[in-house]
């Protein structure tokens, strides 16, 4: 389990609590697919954490990671990390893949939360 840049505004789903926690969110849901041997997925930590608090209230951050959940990585078809996926009611409403800094991931994110 990776509890280094745990903090209390990004969850660590799994398969088990994916329903609960993505799913049925009431806010929008941004995840994280990432592994531990992602060099890249690495660069996205701090990126991801610095969102979560400017976003906080806002937007759910979530990480998931691959290696430990298959199941969920092919249900969204997802063939490359780090691959960002943001759900809103149930739904995955847009995606973006690849390493990228907090700006462009915070731009991302309210191009689609602002529409809701």
């Amino acid at each position: 389990m990776e509890s280094r840049s745990k903090s209390n505004s990004i969850s660590h789903v799994t398969t088990d609590s994916w329903d609960t926690d993505v799913l049925k969110s009431d806010l929008p849901v941004f995840v994280d697919f990432w592994a531990e041997w992602c060099g890249p997925c690495r660069m996205v930590g701090p990126a991801v954490e610095q969102l979560s608090q400017t976003m906080n209230g806002r937007l759910k951050i979530a990480k998931l990671n691959v290696d430990e959940n298959q199941e969920i990585a092919m249900k969204y078809g997802i063939r490359s990390i780090p691959s960002l996926l943001l759900f809103k009611d149930g739904k995955e409403i847009a995606r973006t893949v690849g390493a990228a800094p907090k700006e462009a991931y915070q731009k991302f994110v309210e191009q689609y939360i602002s529409k809701a």
